[in-house]
């Protein structure tokens, strides 16, 4: 009788570690676990070693009388795609200034077609949102986002993570983003931009990561806007990603933000609602 009730309390207590790790911790594991992954790797690699040898010749072949020909075309077609066409070098937004904040007297967003006094060469907006998926996982994004000379644009993050766990203490992570941004479409009501950068995931994962970026922000009536924002960082052959969908009220240089956030670290995935407020300066 001793015996068997050893056994389950054992039992009990095994289940409940396993369910106590919470999904922070779990998303540390899953980015920095990379010897399972580095083993499948190796070993679709070795299978497949003997089918790309014979093969080997015919594609050296091709590629030395395509390669080039589909490079150039390739590189051709990118630069209109990211940079611009020359069909939107006549446009009026190719040369729109950055307006000194969202709707200044005027139905005006982010640019204007016409330098005024309503425009400058800098600007920048610092923001400060909190999230929360439950009353036990939480965290803030501190948020600083410049623009200048038109198009070019410097976003740092700073995301930090906290989750309270009753039974095993509180576990914490921090995400940290630099972005160089290209603002691609700029009009008076709508812009797009995507940005290359480095981020560095803190806690038990510490280790960099490239990543890069997509967002867009309408401005459909005044002193209102939506905006979306997609964030992707590579660490050990994982992924952290972010992706909000945001709704902002413009009072003069303020705004108040409000909208969804979703976050998936490693193999977890965390769906919050974001609230704060900016300034533009």
């Amino acid at each position: 009788m001793k015996r068997s009730t050893l056994f389950f309390a054992i039992l009990i207590l095994l289940c409940n570690l396993s369910q106590a790790q919470g999904k922070l911790e779990k998303a540390e594991h899953s980015l920095t676990d990379k010897e399972e992954r580095d083993n499948r790797s190796r070993s679709r690699s070795n299978n497949s070693y003997d089918s790309y040898d014979s093969s080997d010749s015919q594609d050296s072949f091709l590629a030395e009388t395509f390669g080039l020909f589909f490079a150039e075309m390739f590189l051709y077609a990118s630069y209109y795609t990211i940079v611009e066409t020359p069909v939107e070098r006549d446009y009026r937004g190719s040369t729109a200034a950055i307006t000194k904040y969202p709707y200044r007297n005027s139905n005006k967003g982010n640019y204007a077609y016409e330098w005024t006094e309503d425009t400058q060469l800098f600007r920048a907006t610092l923001s400060s949102r909190f999230i929360a998926e439950n009353r036990k996982l939480y965290g803030n994004h501190l948020n600083l986002d410049t623009r200048f000379f038109q198009r070019a644009g410097l976003e740092i993050d700073y995301l930090q993570l906290w989750e309270e766990n009753t039974n095993f203490g509180n576990n914490s992570l921090a995400i940290y983003t630099a972005l160089a941004k290209y603002h691609r479409v700029r009009t008076e009501r709508f812009n797009a931009w995507w940005g290359l950068g480095a981020a560095y995931v803190d806690g038990q994962v510490d280790e960099w990561g490239f990543t890069y970026g997509l967002g867009a922000e309408l401005f459909f009536a005044k002193p209102m806007s939506v905006e979306a924002n997609f964030n992707q960082t590579f660490i050990n052959d994982r992924t952290v990603n972010k992706f909000n969908a945001l709704l902002n009220y413009h009072v003069n240089r303020y705004k108040l933000t409000g909208g969804y956030e979703h976050l998936k670290i490693g193999s977890q995935d965390i769906s919050t609602f974001s609230a704060g407020i900016g300034i533009s300066f």
